[in-house]
């Protein structure tokens, strides 16, 4: 597929008249005592359309999300895909297409922005992250849900930012707001996703384009491989509440975060620059590793789990929420969409943060 648009793009909204719905619909309550996330929202009687009664309060939901960073839809007349994504729809305005990408989903069907969640394979965990924060253009609001559970685990681990960011080492997080993150990622060259893939085009020149339009510096190298550049922000103003949050990849794409035995065997062969993905100081230099063994650590011990059940949907604030995924065993069916796309250049904060 070949994209001529260098910007996200919303998907197409349904609009259909909605029945008044109430809070005496649902009950609210707390998944976790003493813990802020997720608020968990349940409906009092059967069958509720949760797409019907989420048009009618979206009001609520947003405030709640800011509150809490996450949100639990449990026990909703979700059955399919389409429930799935008319309620992305009915809060968000409509989800958007995943644009340079970093990990291998599939869409689900062609018209509708909805993907699988990271394909990678069952017993592999996956490191909590903020979705698509190394993106110069990221979502604010991501969307996750549950077709088919896990015969075992599967969980999708969550954490709040706040928490992480008020543990943070003050000394980390002023280097961290005063030289920020240097991305660099090479594709097409035996591992990670080439380049056509995490584009969504083979011309050369409409990647170009892109990378010009959010300040991404690429680089083609022989061979018809690609290296890009990028710096982006640690720290951001979030848009609703004007906190500054702690939202990037700087852990996610580190070559420490990768499992030591894949780590080894790349840098066997590779320079530092020349991983499928890896992060340095927004000057170029290394990021110690004393450092990222300070994130990691905060990482983990931020994040709580709860096993799935069929038809939840998982509501994120992309900057007040973490997640991650625990390895499994038997089918696992879990599907994604995002919405509100946000610059990070907008919302970049500095040193005096």
């Amino acid at each position: 597929m070949t994209s001529h648009d260098v910007r996200p793009r919303l998907g197409a909204v349904r609009r259909q008249a909605l029945p008044e719905a109430g809070a005496d619909l649902v009950q609210w309550s707390s998944l976790f005592d003493g813990v802020d996330l997720p608020a968990l929202v349940q409906p009092r009687l059967p069958g509720i359309s949760l797409p019907q009664w989420a048009a009618v309060n979206q009001a609520e939901i947003h405030q709640r999300l800011l509150t809490h960073g996450a949100i639990l839809f449990r026990g909703f007349a979700v059955n399919q895909v389409q429930d799935f994504n008319d309620y992305v729809d009915s809060v968000s305005g409509g989800a958007l297409e995943y644009q340079f990408r970093a990990s291998p989903r599939t869409q689900i069907h062609q018209d509708l922005n909805v993907y699988t969640s990271t394909d990678y394979p069952a017993q592999e965990s996956i490191f909590p992250h903020n979705e698509h924060s190394y993106s110069p253009v990221f979502p604010l609001h991501l969307f996750l849900y549950c077709e088919t559970p896990a015969l075992t685990q599967g969980e999708t681990p969550i954490g709040s930012t706040r928490l992480l960011l008020r543990r943070l080492r003050p000394e980390v997080r002023e280097t961290f707001a005063r030289k920020q993150v240097m991305y660099v990622r090479n594709y097409g060259e035996g591992f990670g996703l080439p380049w056509q893939t995490v584009f969504q085009t083979s011309d050369r020149s409409e990647v170009e384009a892109y990378c010009r339009s959010v300040g991404i510096r690429p680089e083609w190298k022989p061979g018809g491989g690609l290296r890009t550049r990028q710096i982006g922000a640690a720290l951001m103003r979030h848009p609703k509440t004007g906190e500054t949050v702690w939202c990037n990849h700087a852990t996610f794409f580190h070559e420490l975060t990768l499992p030591a035995s894949a780590r080894e065997q790349l840098r066997s062969e590779y320079a530092a620059d020349d991983l499928p993905q890896n992060t340095f100081y927004g000057d170029g230099t290394p990021i110690e590793p004393e450092v990222i063994r300070h994130l990691q650590g905060l990482y983990l011990d931020v994040m709580v789990k709860f096993p799935w059940e069929r038809g939840d949907v998982l509501m994120l604030d992309n900057m007040l929420a973490l997640h991650g995924r625990s390895p499994y065993t038997g089918p696992r069916r879990v599907m994604v969409a995002m919405a509100h796309a946000c610059r990070g250049e907008d919302l970049k904060i500095g040193v005096n943060a």
